[in-house]
């Protein structure tokens, strides 16, 4: 046998064994469709009893307090409507909301520390990024509008959900139509 053949034999035998070693480091006892649990909550577990110590109060259990949101209910006035409809793609205010527009005007000029959040949302039609600046767009046009109409500008917010707050749920275009507003809500 010559030198030669030898060597390759034992390159053979060698490359062999390494990836032998090679899958053998591979395999392991850990089992990975089980993966271990350890609960360090100090709630019991199990039916209803995962997160009952807080579950529905808004309470952690952990000891963090909760945050309480006020409700904006009672601070809108009754008498005024409150919601602006725009076209398809669009965020010019249409001659039709002039009245809404000055009655919601007359009102906050009356009361200069009322505050009010123009928020701006659109249908569910367009990409994510794009809902949002319409919404924007949508909300800073009727600030704009109230604006000429003497309210302040530290009374505004303007903000804009784009699609995440439908008022209607569907895919026609009646729930669209509902969904293409600046709604105002007073603080």
């Amino acid at each position: 046998m010559s030198k030669t053949l030898s060597m390759r034999r034992f390159n053979g035998v060698l490359v062999t064994l390494i990836a032998a070693f090679t899958l053998a480091a591979c395999g392991s006892g850990v089992r990975l469709d089980q993966p271990p649990v350890e609960d360090r909550s100090g709630t019991a577990t199990g039916a209803g009893g995962a997160g009952a110590g807080g579950a529905g109060s808004g309470v952690d259990p952990r000891g963090v307090a909760g945050v309480q949101v006020p409700s904006t209910v009672g601070n809108q006035p009754a008498a005024l409507q409150r919601v602006i409809y725009f076209d398809y793609d669009s965020f010019d205010v249409k001659p039709e909301a002039a009245s809404l527009l000055e009655a919601n005007a007359r009102y906050l000029n009356a009361n200069r520390a009322v505050r009010v959040q123009l928020e701006g949302h659109t249908d569910e039609r367009g990409g994510r990024e794009y809902n949002l600046a319409l919404g924007q767009k949508r909300a800073e046009a009727v600030r704009r509008a109230l604006s000429l109409l003497g309210v302040q500008d530290a009374q505004m917010e303007a903000v804009s959900f784009g699609e995440e707050k439908p008022a209607a749920t569907g895919a026609d275009e009646a729930a669209w139509a509902k969904n293409r507003r600046v709604e105002l809500t007073y603080r």
